[in-house]
């Protein structure tokens, strides 16, 4: 008889946890639509502008301001290796509303090889900016959002959000099978060892997605920073067949650059 009462105890206690779980996924999903609406207008395009040019603005990723609403946070990848001043090509960044987007001009503060972050400094007005959560909070199986711009330009200046689960945390210079697969980003980051954890989406991202802000679906706290999809493939194949593994840095990584941009920006 009491073996029978812990089983069905037991069973109970089960179902309330599940009955929770759902609940909370529940509210999850009710916050997300509001939750995309406060975090769109901080979510920016990154590339680069050249007046003569055809088309005049070349696309490179995603960013998103935080702090003071003009700095940005992107990947490292994302920026251009050097901007071809005699050509009057500048870095700008596009932001607001995706019918009429505003073009600006940014400048390169800090950024890190090691971490894959770069802020920029973007003119005009403030955005608004995204508050940073605890990334160190997040475990396998917590749900997270992402805005950007998958595919670049192609389908317009129009974030896109995707859902997706934290999978694992693993380390950010992934093993290669062959040496064909290494590039000179990943062979430096094994030359010095010990690479940071960053986490291990089940999201479908794309190249543009590069920078893009992971977030609290109920909260819009920002966890980390999208910065590379895993290919079977080139280029090519990550559109047409997407793995659906992503990879995502940790925001707290981005605090010594931000540091440093508010001691150059008090």
């Amino acid at each position: 008889m009491i073996r029978r009462w812990h089983r069905l105890a037991s069973a109970g206690l089960a179902l309330s946890l599940c009955l929770l779980a759902g609940a909370a996924l529940a509210r999850s999903g009710e916050a997300l639509p509001e939750t995309i609406e406060r975090v769109r207008p901080s979510v920016v395009g990154v590339g680069t502008h050249q007046p003569t040019a055809n088309p005049q603005v070349d696309f490179h990723g995603t960013g998103f301001a935080v702090e003071d609403g003009r700095a940005v946070i992107t990947n490292n990848h994302v920026l251009p290796a050097a901007i071809d001043g005699e050509r009057r090509e500048r870095l700008v960044v596009l932001a607001g509303d995706p019918g009429e987007p505003d073009l600006r001009e940014a400048r390169i503060v800090m950024r890190s090889e090691s971490s894959d972050l770069a802020v920029l400094r973007i003119s005009g007005p403030p955005l608004p900016a995204l508050q940073p959560g605890e990334p160190g909070r997040l475990r396998p199986g917590n749900r997270v959002a992402f805005t950007g711009f998958p595919i670049g330009m192609i389908l317009g200046f129009h974030p896109v959000t995707h859902t997706a689960m934290i999978s694992a945390r693993t380390p950010l210079t992934l093993p290669a099978r062959r040496s064909s697969e290494l590039d000179s980003r990943h062979i430096a980051r094994l030359r010095r060892g010990d690479p940071p954890m960053v986490f291990q989406l089940d999201g479908t991202a794309y190249p543009g997605n590069s920078g893009s802000p992971v977030y609290d679906p109920q909260t819009g706290e920002v966890y980390a920073v999208l910065n590379q999809v895993y290919v079977q493939g080139g280029r090519e194949a990550a559109i047409q067949e997407p793995s659906g593994i992503s990879y995502a840095v940790p925001f707290d990584l981005a605090e010594p650059l931000l540091e440093r941009y508010r001691q150059r920006h008090r």
